[in-house]
């Protein structure tokens, strides 16, 4: 179905947004500027975006969405500093690991349910999560792999918790971009003290533009665009379907532009998480929408 305002396709919406999401890691690493320094302006200017873009829905606080957006804050800087020290693809790849965190813990924060079918998809995100620590080679792109993997791990887990918020039944957020732009914001508050004790010798046109396009185009526009296509019509599976297509696409990015390869056991733990969560994902929809016999 096509909103009759949107002169695209909605699924298209969705797509280009993923697409936007998967330059993070080739604009994390194009710029010289540490992880602090990124993860401020790049959050600056996505908190403005967002703002502009979905004020007149309101920005109203409470304690979920607070919750909510200080996960999403530590999900955002423990991504920079992941892509900064690891390979992007290790980075990604463990962030993607959040649906394992929504099957162990929603149980116990939101009181969803349990199948064995969730056991079989957590046991084998954790062996393609254990196959990222099998080589840490360091690199010029990826100088601390183990702490770079530490930080992946982090963000996924901070990623999955974020979700179970926001779908917790005490969060009535009528604008869900509430948590996007007070978590971008708690980011620059965080940072600035931090960069002021030790700020960056030089910025090069380079990391200025990186920065302004990584808060503009990969988190603003890009999550824009993705709540305007699900709004417009597109299915939670299909979103959820292409949104597999950041992981996949974002080490190519990289791969193209920086000439940084991921290893092969990252490839290969990589597949099993994204094979796993992908299987688990259209499986649990399909459950869902399997008609009535009368």
């Amino acid at each position: 179905m096509t909103d009759a305002r949107t002169p695209l396709n909605p699924v298209y919406l969705v797509l280009f947004a993923v697409l936007l999401w998967s330059t993070g890691g080739l604009f994390i690493k194009l710029t010289s500027l540490d992880a602090f320094s990124v993860n401020l302006g790049r959050s600056l200017f996505a908190a403005i975006v967002v703002a502009v873009f979905t004020f007149k829905r309101g920005l109203g606080l409470d304690r979920i969405t607070l919750v909510a957006s200080l996960l999403y804050a530590v999900t955002l800087t423990s991504f920079v500093y992941a892509t900064k020290n690891t390979t992007a693809a290790n980075a990604i790849f463990l962030q993607y690991t959040a649906p394992v965190y929504v099957l162990v813990l929603a149980p116990f924060l939101i009181r969803e349910s349990f199948h064995v079918r969730d056991l079989v998809t957590v046991v084998l995100c954790l062996a393609g999560m254990s196959l990222f620590f099998l080589d840490n080679s360091s690199s010029a792109t990826a100088p601390d792999p183990f702490a770079g993997n530490i930080a992946g791990l982090i963000s996924g887990a901070c990623f999955g918790l974020y979700f179970i918020f926001l779908r917790h039944p005490r969060s009535h957020q009528r604008n869900p971009a509430v948590s996007v732009f007070y978590g971008n914001l708690i980011i620059v508050l965080v940072m600035i003290p931090l960069i002021a004790q030790s700020p960056p010798a030089a910025i090069g046109a380079i990391d200025l533009l990186a920065i302004l396009f990584l808060g503009i185009f990969q988190i603003g526009i890009a999550y824009i665009l993705f709540t305007k296509g699900v709004a417009a019509g597109v299915r939670p599976l299909d979103a959820s379907i292409i949104g597999f297509v950041e992981p996949l696409i974002n080490p190519l990015w990289v791969l193209l532009f920086v000439g940084e390869r991921p290893t092969i056991w990252a490839l290969f733990g990589g597949l099993i998480i994204i094979a796993a969560v992908a299987i688990h994902t259209i499986r649990q929809y399909a459950r869902k929408t399997v008609p009535v016999e009368h």
